[in-house]
């Protein structure tokens, strides 16, 4: 639905009414299913916008605009000069994924505002409106006023929230980059926030601020500019220019994903349907599967990623890993610190990586043989200590290394402090970029771009957050972007009991994530020191889940390379809870968020693709609860075979994480069953049509 209405603004002086010239217009449009509205004014000569859902409101009155360094902008004097409308019903195949086909249905409003001084200029603003939110863009096409080189040096987006909403967040100015425990509080008690950010409004309407399609632009992240009201926070380049370009260009689009409550946040598909389809072809040589690897050893401190004597990434231990992995079905196995490198202060001094040189004790030619033969491939991995030049001088002949010795799948990462992204410049003068800048959003295309051409995929570590690009560009698969798995074998304090169920509602709304899952040895800073000079962390670092949780996680968070993150020898121990590792897979048919609220509990259903089985995971934060769960993603009436991996009676996080329950029964599709959840609990079931 679209419609225009306008005004005459006049003014009383004296007895005499004066007419002025000025003329404000208000354009609206509503999703498909009318109970989303947004409203575009040029009011008192500003572009603004606001959104509805029903009857209240989710983005008061707020500012759009741009303003660049050697151009006029567009933040006053503005007005409508014109608008289309168009709408979209189409639905498209994802080569992998949460659900095989997304449905794109969408209105669009395009409007166009012209500036009234200054040189003749003007810029569009296209927006999408979907049943789940919306998004929108700026769009300047060429023109007199925009020639040669523009530097953008703001971006004046606003996103009026209101001070008393719910918001849950990580700071955006940090030096660990993403990689916080989600902070929650009122709206207007936040400073500056990365998006992903989830609102829950005092109607109790959810939403959350994210962008899509980040291409050749910087990271936005929101700063407050009064309380409940926030401005969209382009990263700079070194020199202070936000984002360098040229007309014509589309900017990311900045989204909205909107819902009534919690669970809808999750069945949205806008971050996908905003970004362009696939760029690449056929990408069939694009594979999701599980993995094994050598990397949890390193964080617990059984191994080294350095050559010390208990070097990891040897070629004997890669073979013993390799063993496990085709024994039991895993498609790859994930070998770190198997180059030059990681002896000295790899952190400050990432020019030390030879990424196409081994340490003596790893041989990758017999290595990637020995993995053929077993039916595995090996993935690679490329850190860089965040020294970029460094990694692009050498990334051709990486990539071509890894494609000869059969290596599909790469882990790359960027550790450093945020603003350490280390470049030579043309002049030969290092510079310092910072993670999410244009410069990064940059180089990563240019690494998956690399990679494609090896026909290889991409697991980026400490990355760019994900804005959906796994669209345009499908060989990259997952990435990191928040604090993972690592952070129970040393962080300080670990990941909380309520981080996955908060995770589910904020940095999975952006993508999948490779949170590296599956601890079975939950107290590991506990096991003896291998040797006297790497003694075990704080044992108060650990996995604050159960054991069912762990299982949980593999359904609840999504990424389409999902790793089996414990040691060999942790999982022979339990090999009944094991087994739904085993079975659980990671590329689905259909996902559909059941039930949850943000940083309590989640219940995810997602069904096998190619498959009829179905699989269902629930976690909950630290406290204990049991929660119904209706079968109506089922067949209706249908039977199936439910095998329960669930938290026994006296499983506790803290006092007893291993007590789990393991058992099958009968149950009918279309049903309720209950979920105990005990603290930081879970439940892992596998659901099996019967007759199939």
């Amino acid at each position: 639905m679209f419609v225009r209405c306008a005004q005459i603004v006049a003014m009383m002086a004296g007895a005499m009414l004066i007419a002025l010239p000025l003329r404000a217009e208000t354009l609206q449009a509503t999703s498909p299913d009318g109970a989303i509205t947004l409203t575009v004014s040029d009011e008192r000569g500003l572009a603004t916008y606001s959104v509805s859902y029903g009857d209240d409101q989710v983005i008061a009155a707020s500012k759009l605009g741009m303003l660049f360094r050697d151009h006029h902008g567009f933040d006053r004097d503005l007005t409508i000069s014109g608008s289309t409308t168009t709408s979209r019903d189409e639905t498209w195949e994802q080569p992998w994924g949460e659900r095989r086909l997304v449905r794109d249905q969408h209105s669009e409003l395009a409007v166009t505002f012209a500036a009234q001084t200054g040189p003749a200029r003007n810029i569009t603003v296209r927006f999408r409106i979907f049943d789940t939110g919306l998004g929108f863009r700026y769009e300047l096409a060429e023109q007199e006023a925009f020639s040669g080189d523009i530097n953008i040096i703001d971006e004046l987006t606003q996103f009026g929230v209101g001070e008393q909403t719910m918001t849950w967040y990580t700071p955006s100015d940090e030096f660990n980059r993403y990689e916080y425990i989600y902070r929650t509080g009122a709206a207007g008690k936040v400073d500056d926030a990365h998006t992903p950010v989830t609102f829950r409004n005092p109607a109790g309407i959810h939403f959350s601020i994210h962008e899509a399609a980040l291409v050749n632009y910087s990271g936005m992240s929101l700063e407050a500019l009064r309380p409940g009201s926030f401005e969209a926070r382009l990263r700079p380049w070194s020199d202070g220019i936000r984002v360098k370009t040229s007309a014509p260009f589309k900017t990311p689009w900045r989204t909205i994903q909107i819902a009534p409550d919690a669970v809808g946040l999750i069945n949205s598909d806008i971050i996908l349907n905003l970004n362009e389809t696939n760029a690449m072809g056929d990408v069939s040589w694009v594979e999701p599967g599980k993995y094994v690897g050598i990397w949890w050893a390193m964080h617990i401190r059984e191994r080294t990623w350095g050559n010390d004597g208990i070097h990891g990434a040897t070629t004997e231990e890669t073979k013993r890993y390799i063993d496990f992995a085709a024994e039991h079905g895993f498609a790859g196995v994930l070998v770190e610190g198997w180059n030059i490198g990681w002896d000295g202060d790899w952190f400050n001094n990432g020019a030390l990586f030879k990424f196409t040189e081994s340490y003596p004790d790893f041989d990758i030619e017999e290595v990637g043989r020995y993995a053929r033969s077993k039916g595995v491939r090996l993935i690679g991995h490329h850190e860089t200590s965040a020294d970029v030049s460094n990694y692009e001088s050498q990334m051709e002949a990486a990539f071509d290394l890894y494609q000869s010795v059969g290596v599909a799948q790469v882990k790359t990462g960027y550790v450093a402090d945020a603003g350490d992204i280390s470049r030579i410049d043309e002049n030969g003068i290092q510079k310092f970029e910072w993670h999410d800048s244009q410069f990064m959003v940059d180089h990563h295309l240019r690494v998956v771009e690399a990679a494609a051409k090896r026909q290889i995929s991409i697991n980026a570590h400490e990355p760019v957050k994900d804005t959906g690009l796994r669209r345009t560009y499908p060989n990259w698969m997952t990435r990191e972007g928040a604090r993972g798995m690592e952070f129970n074998a040393w962080g300080t304090p670990p990941n909380p009991t309520e981080h996955i169920s908060t995770l589910a509602f904020t940095r999975m709304l952006a993508g999948p994530m490779d949170y590296t899952p599956g601890i079975f040895d939950l107290k590991p800073n506990e096991r003896p020191p291998v040797r006297e000079d790497m003694r075990r962390g704080d044992p108060s670092n650990r996995p604050q889940t159960t054991l069912a949780k762990q299982l949980a996680l593999y359904v609840v968070l999504y990424s389409p390379l999902q790793m089996a993150a414990d040691l060999p020898e942790n999982y022979e121990k339990r090999m009944d809870a094991f087994q739904f590792i085993k079975d659980v897979p990671a590329d689905w048919e259909e996902s559909i968020a059941l039930a949850g609220e943000v940083g309590e509990y989640v219940a995810i259903a997602r069904q096998e693709r190619g498959g009829t089985d179905w699989f269902l995971g629930a976690v909950t934060d630290g406290t204990p609860r049991t929660i119904e769960v209706t079968l109506d993603f089922l067949e209706p009436g249908k039977t199936y075979t439910a095998q329960f991996y669930r938290d026994g009676e006296d499983a506790h996080w803290e006092t007893n994480p291993y007590s789990i329950v393991i058992e099958a029964r009968d149950v009918k599709g279309g049903e309720t069953i209950s979920l105990p959840l005990a603290s930081s609990g879970g439940a892992a079931v596998r659901l099996i049509a019967k007759g199939d």
